[in-house]
């Protein structure tokens, strides 16, 4: 029997509040995730955990999902937004601290953002307004609030490296020069985590890294770590407003939140006391650590990620060629089909081999040819087990990074290509319907790899959209004949 108290967690489909949901479900708490889209979220938690529907800027539907809760994580912003995001993060906190105190909610726990309150952007000030908005409501509210965070697929770390990435010669304008205190995401969590025991149900906490560095700081440090030589050009006219639209192009899916984050950087975002080190028993890491622990896990953690949120959410671009995410091209298409996930997954896990791949087999075996006229593993291999795949197995000129019997195949290229890349297949079910989602992800490396995704695109975009249809239609027939 789990004797922990329940707790609500908001978020858990975005960066921070995944992984808190994992860090929560570790420790064996009780966790209930309110999502607007529970459906998405049911078949990346435990079977412990419960999710239930519900969206902070609708009060009605907050109360069911506040009964008997303990503690309440307030992980929740509208940055995204097109409209006004000061306004929706104000009546997001009022519903939210209104439902709380009507549930009985004995603390609230919300991650705000650092900086001092003289000297603040319209984004951190919004983000300080949550905290006073949730500290009003009645219930005791405990603010940590942080600056940069380092974790690969972070907002604040992808944008930096990607502009490390794609620009050889840096133009850095004055606001690279601001000072922060980066702290890594694992150190996030573990503060969000401890918050739920220390003795102060309430106030703000101010937590950061173990160095006070530069932005420009940052982007050497991960030039450094990349084995990447990058030449600096200072120039003193380049305004965070210029800046923000030349993000733009060169991140375009973080182009919205991209403008209003940067307006930040001209501000410090440095721990100006040392409440959260004499409160919380945390030694949190430096930028060097922090940033060669994103760079061993980014793999992993870009791969996992659900690029379909990214595609999906309030505004992100749709252009010819796929769309950008940091220095990766992500091309995602989706197909609802009448029938289990295990049906809708049974072509999916015996793809390759054999089997073939449904559509343009004779493109694929030319691919195959091709890699191995250039030194490559070409088509050779098959796979071990026509059925089953295994995380490890090889699969033609793929190796299998992930398997889920009911939800998940992620392939990962072994072909020779001026980059990395990787094929997912997701499946999720509601109501009958089961929406099978397919994901191509390339990482280029410098120009001939971009040149190589462009020039592909459209067989890719041939080959794909015949691929998933065929799997469409062998799952629709498996539920007729099964």
């Amino acid at each position: 029997m789990n004797d922990h108290p329940l707790l609500l967690l908001t978020g858990a489909s975005g960066y921070v509040g995944g992984r808190l949901l994992k860090a929560l479900e570790e420790k064996n708490y009780r966790v209930r995730c309110l999502a607007r889209r529970p459906e998405y979220l049911q078949t990346r938690v435990r079977a412990t955990t419960e999710v239930v529907k519900g969206d902070v800027l609708e009060r009605d539907s907050l109360l069911a999902a506040m009964r008997g809760v303990e503690a309440a994580y307030y992980m929740v912003h509208s940055m995204g937004s097109s409209g006004t995001f000061e306004e929706e993060d104000r009546r997001a906190a009022e519903n939210f601290g209104a439902a709380a105190l009507r549930a009985g909610v004995r603390r609230i726990i919300y991650l705000g953002g650092l900086g001092g309150e003289d000297a603040l952007s319209p984004h951190l000030a919004s983000r300080h307004e949550v905290g006073r908005i949730l500290a009003a409501c009645g219930v005791p509210t405990l603010e940590l609030r942080a600056s940069i965070i380092i974790g690969s697929g972070s907002l604040s770390f992808e944008m930096i490296r990607a502009l490390v990435q794609k620009l050889p010669i840096m133009i850095t304008p004055r606001w690279t020069n601001t000072l922060a205190q980066p702290i890594a995401i694992e150190d996030v969590i573990a503060y969000l985590v401890a918050a739920l025991e220390v003795k102060e149900p309430g106030g703000v906490f101010e937590i950061g890294g173990a160095d006070v560095v530069s932005y420009l700081d940052l982007m050497l440090e991960y030039a450094r770590q990349r084995g990447l030589k990058r030449f600096i050009v200072p120039v003193p006219v380049l305004t965070p407003r210029l800046s923000s639209l030349w993000l733009g192009l060169v991140t375009p899916v973080y182009a919205r939140v991209g403008r209003k984050l940067i307006d930040s950087v001209r501000h410090e975002t440095v721990v100006t006391n040392d409440r959260a080190r004499q409160t919380f028993s945390i030694k949190p890491r430096g930028i060097r650590e922090a940033i060669a622990r994103a760079l061993i896990n980014e793999d992993q953690e870009f791969a996992a990620t659900r690029w379909s949120d990214a595609l999906s959410s309030p505004g992100a671009p749709r252009s010819w060629g796929g769309v950008r995410f940091g220095t990766r091209i992500v091309d995602s298409r989706a197909v609802e089909v009448a029938c289990t996930a295990a049906e809708a997954m049974q072509p999916i896990r015996r793809i390759g081999g054999k089997n073939g791949w449904y559509f343009g087999n004779w493109l694929w075996r030319l691919r195959g040819f091709i890699d191995l006229l250039f030194g490559g593993v070409g088509m050779r291999r098959g796979r071990r087990d026509p059925e089953w795949p295994a995380p490890g197995d090889t699969l033609d000129f793929w190796r299998v990074e992930a398997f889920e019997p009911e939800h998940l195949l992620r392939l990962f290229a072994e072909m020779k290509l001026p980059g990395r890349a990787w094929l997912q297949f997701e499946v999720t079910h509601a109501n009958g319907i089961s929406t099978i989602r397919q994901t191509a992800i390339f990482d280029p490396i410098g120009i001939f790899g971009l040149l190589y995704w462009y020039a592909l695109y459209p067989l890719h975009q041939l080959i794909f959209h015949g691929m998933l249809r065929r799997l469409a239609r062998m799952a629709a027939n498996i539920l007729v004949t099964g």
